[in-house]
């Protein structure tokens, strides 16, 4: 089969071909990027952040732009073709992985796993490992994640919340050993002043949050951002509008969570009945 031929001459990579498209829509319409967030009402600092690959938006304001501009789906169709590229995901995290260095508090709920900030060692090499990842691979990304705990320690380290769904303490890991010590962690963490641990007990049934692991990163400018993340990707949230949105879905799931004593007390007796069926 010949080689496509490239008629347009513009970028055949998802992400760069929809900050292209959505730059060019709007240079042809002689509008500024403050005059576009004025008459689609939203901030237009989004739209830079849109047109530079920084960011890809939300299906709302593409929907918007589409309506706006006259091109029934096609930016969508763009914007899928583009939060479903591979390539895009580990650039998407890498960003977040700055963010979350210069975040001055930070805010989490997780569905299966512990987070990656109160992973030991273990948890995080078999977690990994049942995701494929094998041999220097494998290493490297243990010990990165694992570095990335010092985050949460010395004297400026900033206020961290994690939810649990009690899923996340039901899935025991293989080794008994590697488990308890999982569940210990999660203890002796609870007790630093910057770290507070909740769990929210499956018999609350469905909730807001009930498929997707957040991270709430609190910036040095007192803007809010979100990662979600499902087992298949993952998404950076900036604009203002939908991190709100979640904020408040995450207020509802932390109200029916049990109080850090509480949670603290859960904990212990997942540890004590871990030790319990280890010395059957």
């Amino acid at each position: 089969m010949p080689a496509r031929r490239v008629v347009t001459g513009r970028s055949q990579e998802p992400r760069k071909r929809f900050a292209e498209e959505l730059k060019s829509l709007r240079t042809e319409r002689g509008l500024s990027l403050r005059k576009q967030g004025e008459v689609l009402g939203w901030d237009w600092s989004l739209f830079s952040k849109m047109e530079k690959g920084e960011t890809l938006g939300g299906p709302e304001v593409i929907q918007a732009l589409d309506q706006y501009y006259g091109t029934p789906k096609l930016l969508l169709t763009l914007w899928e073709l583009a939060v479903a590229d591979p390539t895009q995901f580990k650039e998407r995290y890498r960003r977040y992985m700055t963010l979350e260095a210069e975040a001055i508090s930070l805010w989490h709920y997780a569905v299966t796993a512990p987070p990656g900030l109160l992973q030991t060692a273990g948890y995080a090499r078999a977690l990994l490992a049942a995701g494929g990842m094998h041999g220097d691979e494998l290493t490297a990304q243990v010990e990165a994640r694992i570095g990335r705990r010092e985050l949460l320690s010395g004297e400026d380290a900033p206020p961290f919340r994690t939810i649990l769904s009690e899923t996340v303490l039901r899935t025991a890991l293989p080794d008994p050993d590697e488990w308890q010590e999982q569940l210990q962690y999660l203890l002796e963490m609870s007790e630093h002043r910057n770290i507070t641990i909740q769990v929210l007990l499956n018999s609350v049934g469905p909730h807001a949050l009930t498929n997707t692991h957040t991270m709430f990163l609190r910036l040095a400018d007192g803007r809010p951002v979100a990662w979600v993340e499902t087992g298949y990707s993952g998404e950076l949230v900036e604009e203002s509008a939908a991190v709100e949105r979640l904020q408040v879905r995450y207020d509802r799931v932390r109200d029916l969570a049990l109080s850090p004593v509480d949670s603290r007390k859960f904990i212990m007796r997942m540890l004590e009945e871990a030790s319990c069926e280890r010395s059957i």
